[in-house]
């Protein structure tokens, strides 16, 4: 299964891209709206995973280029003061949300469930 993972923190984004690869995942990594678009356009991904706090390119926009080349799962990346981000995201119709700092067991666990839901289609 291929996962783009959008996250601006290099910590962050590390720690996360080892969890999922270790559970199996292919990952790859963008640092940046701009770059996540380079690689929305020319890949197919069977899930994105997207900071909503990203420099450059905002969540938002990069949610509507993503949509608009179909159906691939969001899992939006929050904190928990961001209900404006969550409630503009139900709005916007994203699949799914997870609140930092969060463990990585529940980012794969939350991972596993959106591409389940997916197959169900």
């Amino acid at each position: 299964m291929q996962v783009l993972l959008v996250e601006d923190q290099p910590q962050l984004a590390q720690r996360m891209a080892q969890g999922l690869s270790e559970a199996g995942f292919a990952v790859e990594v963008a640092a940046n709206g701009m770059a996540a678009q380079r690689f929305v356009e020319s890949s197919v991904y069977d899930l994105v995973i997207l900071d909503v706090m990203l420099p450059g390119l905002n969540a938002w926009t990069l949610q509507q280029a993503i949509r608009q080349q179909g159906d691939t799962p969001l899992l939006f990346l929050t904190t928990p003061g961001g209900i404006e981000d969550r409630l503009r995201g139900l709005e916007l119709h994203e699949d799914d949300y997870l609140l930092k700092p969060f463990d990585d067991k529940a980012l794969v666990a939350r991972v596993k469930k959106l591409l389940r839901r997916e197959r169900g289609r």
